[in-house]
């Protein structure tokens, strides 16, 4: 093993151990067959390729597959052209489990909880309310944070990306309306609120207040969840979960914001 490659398995190593996301990608097949890149959550790359274009590109690729969370193996030209075979590329991601954000210590966020842990997320429920925001309401979370939402936003927004979720379960415009807005300028794949329809209404002319554009707004999944007609707590978590899971997989589904009428039939 040269040194360079002995520096970017330690690398990688270190990466693995604190938890960093990071992407190793590896020629399998072609010139330089065995050279590596290494790259982290911020598409910095460390090593090198034969020629500087397909590592460029090769770089840009492997980003891309890591804050997807996938691995997979890619095709290019010598020179990193697209749609050419002569050099194979395996791109191994190591990305820790998605997190996702519970905004509002209310009574359907417990049921959310249990349901996002099963499915692997790292939880954080967040709520400025002292009394309501407590480990024993949400012993299963991994991270109860009594502050204002847009605070605790402006502090881990960065580090989020197109695995993550946001969940807006309160109605009180001074909690959900700056937490829509901070959550609005993270890279988080899944952003939903909950409320009637009326309630969805009246927040979104809010948001329209503080400058939150039409392709913003329409990032919002409101009211959140699929269209299952669930009413208890659980219901409507495995709904939002739902939902979480159909846009995150591209699959065309029918969302309550895409909907008529009632909520609860």
């Amino acid at each position: 093993m040269s040194p360079p490659e002995s520096g970017l398995f330690e690398a990688l190593r270190e990466a693995v151990s604190a938890g960093r996301p990071v992407a190793l990608a590896t020629i399998v097949s072609g010139p330089g067959i065995g050279a590596k890149l290494l790259i982290d959550a911020a598409g910095g790359a460390r090593g090198a390729l034969a020629d500087p274009e397909l590592a460029r590109v090769v770089a840009r690729d492997a980003h891309a597959e890591l804050l997807a969370g996938r691995s997979g193996l890619r095709h290019y030209g010598l020179r990193g052209e697209a749609r050419q075979s002569e050099v194979a590329v395996f791109v191994e991601s190591f990305a820790p489990p998605p997190r996702m954000l519970v905004f509002g210590a209310v009574d359907f966020t417990a049921a959310l909880v249990r349901v996002a842990v099963v499915l692997g997320y790292r939880v954080t429920v967040c709520d400025a309310r002292p009394v309501f925001a407590t480990r024993a309401r949400f012993p299963e979370a991994e991270q109860v944070i009594c502050a204002w939402p847009h605070e605790h936003l402006a502090a881990v927004g960065p580090e989020l990306g197109p695995r993550d979720a946001i969940c807006v379960l309160t109605h009180d415009p001074k909690f959900d309306v700056p937490a829509v807005v901070a959550a609005l300028r993270t890279r988080a794949g899944y952003l939903g609120c909950m409320g009637s329809r009326r309630t969805c209404e009246r927040r979104a002319e809010r948001l329209r207040e503080e400058g939150v554009g039409e392709a913003e707004l329409a990032r919002i999944c409101a009211p959140i969840g699929l269209d299952l007609g669930g009413r208890t707590p659980e219901e409507t978590a495995i709904s939002i979960c739902a939902e979480i899971i159909a846009r995150r997989g591209g699959r065309a589904t029918t969302s309550l914001r895409e909907t008529r009428g009632p909520i609860h039939g």
